[in-house]
């Protein structure tokens, strides 16, 4: 069925001039939709971050209440998307809302951290981590398997190719062919993945509790579930504020505890995001004014619960001082380990393989429908603008797919005092930096359904945010909580992340001046 749907600032165009361009296919059902979801916020992290989580919170108590937390923030905040979705069921999701609710300036501010970042950094990450776990499996593939050794770009950035990095690439570019095939065929791989992997982290699950079940970390994390353990240090994020804010730990009284559940939300609000991705596709969702909200709260409501009962499935399995000194933070494949022995490692790997294999399909394929929804108002390349044959913006993806190359080749560079250099990924980095930003997007996103029925009262909700106006709310005051501590713990990444998404004031003044929004 043709996408019937117009944009809500630009007027419909003709029929007959309709029908002679291609158009979105509706082909997502709310199975489809929750499978988007569900597989794009699965991928690597919920096997990794139970290390840092405990190290932070220095308790068994500590790492399920960080989760839970993440939990409740995640269905809170998919919940109250669910009647912007519903209100404004076009290509582009959180782009449209908050261009709707606020300006273009700050749909545009979203969609540039989308592309230059958020979106676009996490296709990297995944795409490095797929290569990474094949790995495992293939020691051949390594970081140091060089076929064009670091070439520096100044004293801190360099670029590379590995063969590690090669699997990374050619896994995008791969990809991001498929998805130029229809949304039919992007769907069914998403089907098949996330089936896959949501089995995948069952057994897991399985597992820990009945095979690798060990009564002596049982006793250990369930006997002394609050009681905090080698907690470690968290420092003020910069020196003018040691002067007026202590190092504390989870163990420093209430104010401690407060810094540390804030400081960990970073790792398991990063492993829970995506949940939004439904939204950049709703133009080619069945019943959009139904399906996106339902499919964003049953997916996230599915992850939370996948991955609240992982983690008190490794409390079941290791004492919480394996889970905090994992190596290399790989606590799933110490836990697989405790039953299969060096075995348990492959295993594990290919898990993750079929897991981020799916999560950027589901990432691949909705992020560029956000680029296309930003060039229909003139700021972004006008041909990202358009849909090829199948009925998909193939222009987008392929620059969606130039630029997350791009962030797999570049490396970040780093030299020792003794003047050793060491090499790390500039994705890495940046990501770090947008997990403020994105927290700020959310809430003002969330904010602008208080906006939205104040400026247009009259607009048709078939859905409005659950527990209005007091989830959403807890919702926006808990995330500026979150944030308060990020700037004063975490101040070194925080401030970064507010630099990357101003760049895009100058940049959309340009843009604005110099394009035309197209009649979609």
């Amino acid at each position: 069925m043709a996408d019937t749907t117009t944009n809500p600032i630009h007027p419909p165009v003709a029929a007959a001039a309709q029908s002679a361009q291609p158009v979105f296919v509706r082909a997502i059902g709310l199975f489809d939709g929750t499978m988007i979801v569900v597989g794009s916020m699965i991928g690597s992290g919920v096997f990794i971050v139970a290390s840092d989580i405990t190290r932070q919170t220095g308790s068994a108590g500590g790492l399920l209440l960080t989760w839970i937390v993440t939990g409740l923030l995640t269905i809170a905040a998919a919940l109250s998307y669910g009647e912007l979705a519903a209100l404004f069921p076009h290509a582009g999701g959180q782009y449209i809302y908050l261009r709707e609710a606020y300006s273009p300036l700050w749909g545009f501010l979203y969609g540039w951290t989308l592309f230059l970042v958020i979106q676009t950094g996490t296709i990297a990450a995944v795409a490095v981590g797929f290569a990474r776990y094949l790995g495992v499996l293939f020691p051949s593939i390594s970081p140091s398997a060089w076929i064009i050794p670091p070439l520096a770009l100044g004293s801190k950035y360099a670029i590379s190719l590995s063969l590690q990095q090669v699997v990374g690439v050619v896994m995008v570019i791969f990809l991001t062919f498929l998805n130029m095939q229809g949304v039919r065929l992007g769907k069914l791989i998403q089907n098949i993945f996330t089936s896959a992997k949501t089995l995948s982290l069952l057994g897991l699950i399985l597992l820990c509790v009945f095979v690798a079940r060990n009564a002596a970390a049982i006793s250990d994390n369930f006997g002394h579930f609050w009681a905090v353990r080698d907690a470690q240090p968290i420092e003020p994020g910069a020196n003018f504020l040691r002067s007026f804010i202590p190092t504390v730990t989870a163990a420093s009284g209430a104010f401690g505890l407060f810094v540390a559940f804030g400081v960990s939300q970073v790792g398991s609000l990063f492993s829970a995001d995506a949940w939004n991705n439904i939204g950049f596709t709703a133009a080619e969702v069945k019943n959009p004014k139904r399906d996106v909200a339902l499919s964003m709260a049953f997916g996230t409501i599915i992850v939370i619960t996948l991955y609240v009962l992982a983690n008190l499935a490794y409390l079941c399995a290791l004492p919480l001082a394996q889970i905090q000194n994992a190596p290399d933070d790989r606590v799933a494949s110490a836990a697989l380990q405790a039953v299969f022995g060096p075995a348990g490692a492959a295993i594990m790997a290919v898990a993750i393989i079929i897991s981020t294999f799916g999560c950027n399909n589901g990432l691949i394929l909705a992020g560029a429908r956000v680029s296309y929804a930003m060039a229909k108002d003139g700021l972004f390349f006008r041909s990202t603008g358009t849909l090829n044959k199948k009925g998909v913006p193939a222009s987008a993806l392929i620059y969606q797919c130039v630029w997350i190359v791009i962030l797999i080749l570049l490396r970040t560079r780093h030299v020792s005092a003794a003047g050793a250099v060491t090499y790390g990924n500039l994705y890495s980095d940046l990501l770090e930096y947008v997990v403020f930003s994105v927290l700020i997007f959310y809430a003002l996103t969330i904010a602008g359904i208080f906006v939205l029925r104040s400026k247009r009262p009259d607009l048709e909700r078939p859905y409005r945010a659950f527990g209005y106006p007091f989830v959403p709310a807890l919702y926006i005051v808990s995330a500026l909580a979150i944030m308060f501590v990020l700037l004063l713990y975490k101040t070194q990444t925080a401030w970064p992340g507010l630099v990357i998404v101003l760049l895009g004031v100058p940049v959309y003044l340009l843009w604005s001046r110099a394009g035309t929004p197209e009649k979609a």
